[in-house]
C-alpha cells in the first residue's frame, strides 16, 4: 500500500456523518476521537429512530457491548437500512462469546452482512464459530491464532474481518495485510478499541473497504505511537492522543504507517 495518507486525505474532505450505535463507556470518547480525526459523530440508538437516522448517515457502527434488547433491536433495524441502501457499515462484536445472547446476537448481525468486522482475537474466534478464551471485553488469545477463523469468517460474511492487537490483521478472505503501528498503552485506556471502530466507518464512506480499512489502522496506531512518546500514563495518553489524530496529516500517516502483505 503505497500511499495510505490519501484515504485520511479523503476522509477528511467527506468529513462523513457517521452513526454509533456503541456502548455507555464508550460513547463520549468516540465521539472525540472521530471529531479529532475529521469526522461528524452521531450517538442515536432508540430503537424508534435508529433505522431512519442510518439512512442519513454515510456510515454506521454497531457495538455489542452494553448490549440491551431494546438496543439489540435498533441495531439490526439500523444495519437492515444500511445493507439495502450499500451504506458501509462495522460491526465491534464486543465479548461476543461470553455470553449466550452474545452469541446469537452477533449471528443475526453477521447475517446482515456487515462491510467490516473488527474485533480482537478472541472475538474473531468466537463469531466464526470456534472456541476462544477471553476476559470480558480483553482478548486472551493471539491475533496469530485468529488469522485462519478471519479469513474463513470473511468468506462467509463477504466482510472485511480486522483482527486488532500489537500487530493487525486485515483480510477479505483473499488478500491480508498487516499493520504494525501502535502502542503499548493503548489498551490502558477505556473505549480506544471501540473508538476505533467508529474510526474505521468514517474511512469507508466511498472508499474501497479492503484498503481503508488498513488505513484507518494505520492511521490509529500512529497517533498512539506519538501520543506514547510524550505521555506520563494513561491520563496523559488520553489527551496527546486526541491531539496526535487531529495533528497526523496524510504526508505524515503515509510516511509513518508500518504495513505489509500477510
Amino acid at each position: 500500500m503505497e500511499d495510505p495518507g490519501q484515504y485520511l486525505a479523503t476522509m477528511r474532505k467527506t468529513a462523513p456523518l457517521v452513526h454509533n450505535i456503541t456502548n455507555y463507556v464508550a460513547m463520549n470518547v468516540m465521539a472525540n476521537v472521530l471529531l479529532a480525526s475529521g469526522a461528524s459523530p452521531a450517538m442515536v440508538h432508540a430503537r424508534e429512530e435508529a433505522a431512519e437516522f442510518a439512512g442519513l448517515a454515510q456510515a454506521l457502527s454497531i457495538n455489542i457491548g452494553t448490549v440491551s434488547p431494546p438496543w439489540a433491536e435498533a441495531m439490526e433495524a439500523a444495519a437492515t437500512v444500511a445493507r439495502a441502501r450499500d451504506i458501509p457499515w462495522v460491526l465491534d462484536p464486543v465479548a461476543v462469546g461470553a455470553t449466550d445472547y452474545r452469541r446469537a446476537l452477533g449471528a443475526r448481525l453477521v447475517e446482515l452482512r456487515p462491510t467490516v468486522i473488527r474485533g480482537n482475537a478472541s472475538e474473531i474466534l468466537a463469531l466464526a464459530g470456534e472456541a476462544a478464551a477471553g476476559k470480558g471485553a480483553d482478548s486472551t488469545e493471539s491475533v496469530e491464532t485468529a488469522e485462519d477463523a478471519a479469513r474463513a469468517l470473511a468468506r462467509h460474511s463477504g466482510a472485511v474481518v480486522a483482527v486488532t492487537g500489537a500487530v493487525d490483521f486485515v483480510t477479505d478472505g483473499t488478500q491480508a495485510a498487516r499493520v504494525a503501528n501502535g502502542h503499548a498503552m493503548m489498551p490502558r485506556v477505556t473505549a480506544l478499541g471501540c473508538s476505533l471502530t467508529g474510526v474505521v466507518a468514517a474511512f469507508l464512506a466511498d472508499q474501497p473497504q479492503f484498503e481503508a480499512v488498513i488505513a484507518a489502522l494505520a492511521y490509529f496506531g500512529l497517533a498512539g505511537e506519538r501520543a506514547g512518546a510524550s505521555a506520563q500514563g494513561p491520563g496523559s495518553f488520553q489527551v496527546a492522543f486526541l491531539d496526535a489524530l487531529h495533528a497526523i496529516d496524510a504526508e505524515a500517516l503515509t510516511a509513518g504507517a508500518r504495513i505489509e502483505p500477510a
